[in-house]
Order: C-alpha cells, then sequence, then structure tokens
C-alpha cells in the first residue's frame, strides 16, 4: 500500500473498521485470510490488510501460511530460508523466523521451505504452540492461508484462530465456488467474519469491499 490517502487505501481502512466491528464483545487476535480458489487475490488482501492494522499503531504479525505456494517473502522483500515451516519443525525459534518489515509495527513470518506435509504441519500442536506464543508479543496475527478449495489447510488452521476473511474476486470467482468454500468453513466450525470483493473497478479505479456478516 504506496499511499495512505489513495482510494484502495481508504478501502481497507474501512476492511479493517468492519472486521473490528464484528467483534465488539471479544478480542479478535488471530485472524486467517483464504479464498475459494487460486489467484484472487486472497495474499494482497492480507498484506494490506496487516498494514492498516499496523497503522492504527497495533503490534502485527503477518504469518505466511500458504506452505504450497507462499508470496510473503516477494511482497516484503525478504529471504525465505528461515519460517514458518522451520519453526512447526523445531529447526527455529519465534525470535528467529520473525522478520521486521518497512512497515512501522508490522512483522512477517515468512513460510520457510515448502514441507513435504503443509496440512500436517498446520494441524499440529506446534501450530497451536506457536499462535499462543505469538499473542503474547503481538496485538494482531494475520494469516495467508491456501484456497479452501485446493486443499484443506484453510479448514485446519481456522479451527486456531478468532475468524476467518474470504476474499472473492469480481468478475472471476463462480457464485457456486463462493458458496461452497462458505459451507467448508462453516463445516470446519470457523467464524466468518465476512467477504472482501476483490478487482470491482468502479470510475477506472480499483477498489476493495467489505461485506459483514454471512
Amino acid at each position: 500500500m504506496t499511499s495512505p490517502k489513495s482510494p484502495i487505501a481508504e478501502q481497507f481502512r474501512t476492511v479493517r473498521t468492519n472486521i473490528q466491528f464484528t467483534s465488539v464483545d471479544e478480542e479478535l487476535q488471530t485472524m486467517i485470510v483464504t479464498s475459494s480458489g487460486p489467484a484472487e487475490g486472497k495474499s494482497t488482501v492480507t498484506a494490506n490488510l496487516a498494514v492498516v492494522f499496523a497503522q492504527q499503531g497495533k503490534r502485527v504479525l503477518l504469518i505466511d501460511a500458504d506452505l504450497r505456494k507462499p508470496t510473503a517473502h516477494y511482497t516484503f522483500r525478504t529471504e525465505n530460508h528461515v519460517g514458518l515451516s522451520n519453526v512447526l519443525t523445531r529447526q527455529a525459534t519465534l525470535e528467529e523466523a520473525v522478520k521486521p518489515t518497512d512497515q512501522d509495527n508490522l512483522w512477517v513470518m515468512t513460510s520457510g521451505p515448502i514441507p513435504p506435509n503443509p496440512s500436517e504441519l498446520l494441524g499440529s500442536r506446534g501450530m497451536n504452540a506457536l499462535l499462543e506464543l505469538a499473542k503474547n508479543e503481538y496485538d494482531v496475527i494475520i494469516l495467508d492461508s491456501p484456497p479452501v478449495l485446493v486443499v484443506t489447510d484453510a479448514q485446519v488452521l481456522s479451527n486456531l484462530a478468532d475468524g476467518v476473511v474470504l476474499v472473492v474476486s469480481s468478475g472471476k470467482t463462480e457464485t457456486e465456488s463462493a458458496k461452497k468454500a462458505k459451507e467448508l468453513l462453516e463445516s470446519a466450525k470457523a467464524k466468518i467474519l465476512g467477504v472482501v470483493l476483490n478487482n470491482k473497478k468502479i470510475e477506472d479505479s480499483q477498489y476493495y469491499y467489505y461485506y459483514g456478516g454471512k
């Protein structure tokens, strides 16, 4: 997010506000961002959400939990030799795997080397322990997870997080795919915070919208 005053930046601040309003009665500290299918913009949405929460003064940790096609190291221009997979296999600590970013109050944990068993690692006790440890250090923890309809990772992670944000792409995501993704998340007992509509163009500008609830 290069311009804090751009229409897109303003839309992400609206998304942030709406997310916060979904959890007025309970603390929302961990959230997952996913999509129904690939290439719908979930990683871009994840990064921008992390930025606007950090701009609010909160200590934010973005975890790239897409252990199949990770992108956070490209987005934040950092190396990916040590990351989430190293922590989950006890080859590194939380502190060793977290890296600062150019944005104040925002840290990133990249995926680390791609493992042969992503679902098993994400569903392990180690993942739960990592999140519990991170909660002591950060105000908001945002996880980028693989698409719901492709693999089970997002469903596995949804049990560990306070809520899930589903990203759909205007003109690309089929209605049935979005509905199926929602059903799979609900069957995993996920709390769906809302949906971000990505790539919706109005007056030649790219906007992001948030629809609260289900």
